[in-house]
């Protein structure tokens, strides 16, 4: 799921032309926090012992598990995670045009 946001919010934040590091260097900066209102909207949507299991697996380091439990309990995850990053882009483009 990284990977694939990493891809859209470069593509978002029009970087994809950019050289790969620098592209890492900027999505460094902004990605946190995109990946985080991903995983806050994704985790808010799952039932009370899906937060856990999912908490389990993540510390973990379980990536093939939480992809396994986010399809099963929530097939959209995707979807859900790259509306939150398509806000956190807009957010920050809202913050550089002010």
């Amino acid at each position: 799921m990284q990977d694939e946001l990493t891809k859209q919010i470069a593509s978002d934040l029009g970087i994809s032309d950019l050289p790969i590091e620098k592209q890492q260097e900027l999505i460094a900066e902004f990605g946190g926090i995109a990946l985080q209102a991903a995983t806050t909207a994704v985790v808010e949507k799952l039932s009370e012992p899906s937060r856990e299991a999912f908490l389990k697996l993540s510390e973990a380091g379980d990536e093939a598990g939480l992809k396994a439990l986010l399809d099963k309990e929530l097939p959209d995850h995707d979807e859900i995670a790259k509306q939150a990053v398509a806000a956190e882009v807009a957010h920050f483009k809202s913050l550089g045009a002010a």
